[in-house]
């Protein structure tokens, strides 16, 4: 899966069991088309089908990682065409939750705006030292209503506000303090590190990958016993999968586990 599209300003690369998505629209500071949108939301939908692809990376083209929505094109929209936009806009954020791989946001400038709520809506992120993230709406007579669902998800309840409520950016370091970003590295190292973590997660099943990913969610937001209930179930029929009597065996054999690939 790889190729480049101009028109919606994303390109697909595949490098073995990596999947990674470019935004391309460096003279646009990669603001989120409706075009851009839909294909991400597409190429999302392709890469979660495909058992080959183990991590997926969002990355950016030029010193911005994204600036948010297309405000030209916002201010062109009726309320119909408005609410398409930010319902299409909320299935692609929901879209790198659903699909089985862990998504990993590789964060190289600004990102605000619906460019902050991207990284907050995927699984892990890595920042370079001169990202800043933003939810500057507010400065503009549009709150970020959308990227505060993510937002509040990652970062503590008044952090979030603030930067809902005042539009000011925060340096990287307080983003990891945060939550917000889980490494973050000299801009020479941001290839390095995103490698590095998603080796990490590649040397594991990705039956197992896929199946925590999923159970990691489901449970997040229920009650305490109810989490415990759904994480009892889906524990002992992980038990039960191939790759989990391997991986005890190799274990208890002190020797390094063969996959199953599935």
């Amino acid at each position: 899966m790889s190729g480049s599209s101009a028109e919606s300003g994303l390109l697909v690369e595949r490098c073995g069991d990596i999947c990674r998505l470019t935004l391309n629209r460096p003279e646009r500071r990669n603001a989120l088309s409706r075009e851009l949108l839909q294909h991400l939301d597409d190429v999302l939908v392709r890469i979660g089908a495909d058992e080959e692809v183990r991590v997926v990376v969002l990355a950016a083209a030029g010193p911005v990682f994204c600036s948010g929505h297309d405000l030209k094109e916002l201010s062109t929209l009726d309320t119909e065409q408005a609410e398409a936009l930010f319902a299409l806009c909320a299935r692609m954020m929901q879209r790198m939750r659903e699909i089985p791989q862990p998504v990993l946001a590789r964060v190289q400038g600004v990102a605000t705006a619906a460019g902050c709520q991207l990284v907050a809506a995927c699984d892990l992120a890595v920042a370079s030292s001169h990202a800043t993230f933003a939810t500057p709406g507010v400065k503009i007579g549009l709150f970020c209503t959308t990227p505060m669902v993510p937002l509040v998800r990652c970062v503590p309840q008044r952090l979030a506000l603030e930067m809902l409520l005042t539009g000011e950016p925060i340096s990287a370091d307080r983003a990891l303090t945060a939550g917000l970003v889980n490494r973050v590295v000299p801009p020479e190292e941001l290839d390095a590190a995103v490698e590095e973590l998603c080796a990490a997660i590649c040397r594991s099943s990705f039956h197992v990958v896929r199946l925590g990913k999923r159970a990691f969610y489901a449970q997040r937001h229920l009650s305490e016993p109810a989490a415990y209930s759904a994480a009892v179930e889906v524990m002992t029929d992980n038990l039960q999968c191939a790759d989990a009597q391997e991986g005890i065996a190799a274990f208890l054999e002190k020797r390094p586990p063969q996959w199953s690939g599935g």
